[in-house]
């Protein structure tokens, strides 16, 4: 391990690839969202912000690091 990977730590947050439960709309969110996210199509509420990580409403395709 480099001295650059201890003294710079890896964000623990990631952006996240959720499907929508009503449409089927794919779409790329942020893990520790801060505001309410809807789907772009139906308007359904796809991730809901709680203190840390958000509340996901949808089904997780894949994560993006």
């Amino acid at each position: 391990m480099s001295e650059w990977n201890k003294l710079i730590p890896k964000p623990r947050s990631v952006f996240l690839r959720v499907k929508c439960q009503k449409c089927g709309n794919e779409q790329l969110l942020f893990s520790n969202a801060v505001n309410t996210i809807t789907c772009n199509v139906c308007g359904v509420t796809l991730a809901e912000p709680s203190g840390g990580r958000a509340k996901i409403n949808g089904e997780v395709l894949s994560v993006l690091e």
